[in-house]
């Protein structure tokens, strides 16, 4: 693979890392700024609802700006904001750092995941999303503990300067690592884009990873709970589940990549989907018959966990397929829609647990499985950009590599190559 992807994942890396990261210094934050932890917790928030609701736009008014160029300013922004937090002795100008901070962030994440499909040899798609993919990931398994363990030893001024140093790192690895790309996406009109992304099968698509997601976030929010009142799981036992759940995320979702390629997408999905609701179903089974013992428990949000993340490159490598010339606009909407779900995930686990407890959260979360599992079969055989249902699907002699030969995301000739060398989305 070349040496562009793996700094494509550290940018990935870092910019998540400066999402999460938060949670594990807010006490620290709220005591030198004087507010309360959970105002301090209100820039987590601002992170996301930012990056949820900038990400879509940014997609649609840079899509000329060429993607190494795009990187390169994102990551000064953002390395700015992340000094300026360092200096800051004022929480509403924290809080606007955070603002700048996930803007950049938001510019630049669909772009990456736009880049790394298109430049990939066409049998290695999933694969080059999945390895910017373990970049997300991995600030969650190592980037958040990692930043919480300098904020508790240094300050959590400290912790936003590490953030900073590591975005500088990311800028010079994408100086002289990424290709130059010259003229950006030559993108349709803004009404026909809008016409093409809300396109049945995009739209639903969209709509089974925001379910997806949420469905995950509300049992990984609310997992203490329920680890507690299964096996009475203490702290130690807890974190033990989280560090797990956070490694086999990052096997899941290479091997989701490698699997994706050789499955297709749609076969994929269904079958990640699938062992997700099985898992659900069992945590629900153990705590109906519970107290049962921790290993098992642990056992199986292991493979929960592994396959949360095993969907995230076949339903990225799905949209960018379906979404040809858009993939970059498609990306970015999907990028909106984890976050969206994310908080609704969150906030309807909450009310879960409060009018039921922590034991049906995981048959709730089922639910949104087999939804978003129905969602992707009313559209499973939707064929992708350019190509009309019962379209030749071979692809003719001598174009297999020209994807990966092409330099400008925005090439037309690209995108026609993209088109030939899908199989059916749904096979």
């Amino acid at each position: 693979m070349p040496p562009w992807l793996f700094v494509l994942l550290a940018v990935s890396f870092v910019l998540y890392t400066d999402d999460y990261v938060i949670a594990g210094i807010l006490p620290e934050i709220a005591a030198d700024l004087g507010v309360t932890e959970g105002q301090a917790g209100q820039l987590v928030t601002a992170f996301s609802a930012t990056v949820a609701v900038v990400a879509p736009v940014a997609a649609v008014a840079l899509a000329r700006v060429p993607p190494r160029r795009l990187f390169l300013v994102a990551l000064i922004i953002f390395v700015g904001a992340n000094l300026g937090a360092v200096g800051t002795s004022y929480f509403g100008v924290l809080m606007g750092l955070r603002v700048v901070a996930a803007a950049a962030t938001a510019s630049a994440t669909p772009a990456i995941f736009a880049f790394a499909a298109s430049h990939a040899p066409t049998e290695k798609t999933g694969r080059y999303l999945a390895t910017v993919s373990l970049g997300v990931t991995g600030s969650i398994a190592l980037g958040v503990p990692l930043g919480t363990w300098i904020g508790g030893a240094f300050g959590w001024r400290a912790t936003f300067l590490a953030v900073a140093v590591a975005g500088m790192l990311a800028l010079i690895g994408v100086l002289f690592t990424v290709p130059g790309s010259g003229r950006g996406d030559r993108s349709p009109r803004l009404s026909e884009q809008l016409r093409s992304l809300t396109r049945t099968p995009i739209a639903v698509s969209l709509a089974a990873n925001c379910l997806l997601m949420a469905g995950t976030m509300m049992v990984l929010t609310y997992l203490a709970p329920y680890l507690s009142a299964t096996a009475g799981a203490g702290v130690e036992e807890r974190g033990v589940a989280f560090g797990l759940s956070g490694f086999a995320g990052m096997a899941g979702i290479w091997l989701g990549g490698q699997v994706a390629d050789r499955w297709g997408p749609g076969r994929a999905l269904f079958f990640g989907i699938g062992v997700i609701i099985a898992a659900m179903v069992a945590m629900w089974a153990m705590w109906a018959v519970r107290p049962v013992p921790i290993w098992l428990v642990l056992i199986v949000t292991t493979v929960w966990g592994g396959m949360a993340f095993w969907n995230s490159p076949a339903i990225q490598m799905r949209l960018h397929r379906l979404a040809g010339p858009l993939a970059g606009q498609a990306l970015a909407l999907n990028t909106s829609g984890t976050y969206l779900g994310i908080a609704f995930g969150a906030a309807a686990g909450g009310f879960v647990l409060t009018e039921t407890g922590p034991g049906v959260l995981p048959l709730t979360a089922a639910g949104f499985g087999l939804a978003a599992l129905f969602l992707l079969e009313l559209v499973r055989r939707s064929p992708p950009a350019g190509r009309t249902r019962g379209s030749d699907e071979t692809p003719p002699a001598g174009e297999a590599s020209h994807g990966s030969k092409s330099s400008n995301h925005g090439d037309q000739s690209h995108h026609r190559n993209s088109s030939k060398h899908t199989e059916n989305t749904g096979e």
